[in-house]
């Protein structure tokens, strides 16, 4: 797969934007309900350098893309939030958690309003801008999608954490230290093992797939492009 500095131009600003003001967001919330570990850490900043992982933000989704992989996520230092500091920990754990993914809707939300100003942008400019504000809303839906997987350590995870019954949420908490080792299995591994014996176990791509679309469509529509 042949990427040129164009490429990378248009994909690389809209996706660490998205991952880094995911992640800001999250300190954001925590501190407005009791905890101040991130905002005294200088994490709830618009900085992209505070919140990029080289691994998750750049390598990652790089190998992915060359790889032709049927679904491109990543990830941003995680925002450190201690839970037992916030005003209502279970329930305000539940906000903290979906401030990222509401983050990332809203921003697909403002790429899709913008689309309507390209008609103002220079005529040479114009592809650029709209192949990033696409892009923009296609990764933000992404990463919507993909953080609401209920599986810890991702936003979905934490939320039914907060959500669940007692008994079945501290099993699921459980799974955190485990959680990307079950995402690269699901998402990679067991496609990979599948295709070995003729089988398409590439269920959950299909399905985050599917539910990207519905985000997308639902943004166009929203935004008047549809």
């Amino acid at each position: 797969m042949n990427l040129s500095f164009y490429d990378l131009s248009v994909w690389v600003l809209p996706l660490v934007l998205a991952i880094t003001l995911h992640e800001a967001a999250h300190g954001f919330v925590a501190h407005r309900l009791g905890d101040n570990t991130a905002w005294q850490l200088g994490r709830v900043s618009f900085n992209p350098i505070r919140h990029i992982d080289p691994f998750g933000t750049l390598i990652l989704p790089a190998m992915l893309l060359f790889a032709h992989s049927p679904f491109l996520f990543g990830y941003a230092k995680p925002v450190p939030v201690n839970f037992r500091n916030l005003n209502n920990p279970r329930l305000d754990m539940v906000w903290v958690a979906l401030a990222g993914p509401i983050t990332n809707i809203l921003l697909a939300l403002l790429a899709g309003l913008a689309l309507h100003a390209l008609p103002l942008a220079p005529a040479g400019s114009a592809q650029w801008i709209f192949d990033n504000l696409k892009n923009a809303l296609l990764i933000n839906a992404v990463l919507a999608v993909f953080n609401m997987m209920p599986i810890p350590p991702l936003d979905g995870g934490r939320v039914a954490v907060g959500l669940l019954p007692r008994p079945l949420a501290l099993p699921l908490a459980r799974l955190e230290p485990f959680g990307m080792m079950i995402l690269i299995a699901l998402l990679i591994l067991l496609p990979l093992a599948g295709s070995r014996f003729g089988l398409n176990l590439d269920v959950i791509s299909a399905i985050l797939r599917t539910l990207t679309g519905y985000v997308i469509q639902a943004v166009l529509l929203a935004t008047g492009n549809a």
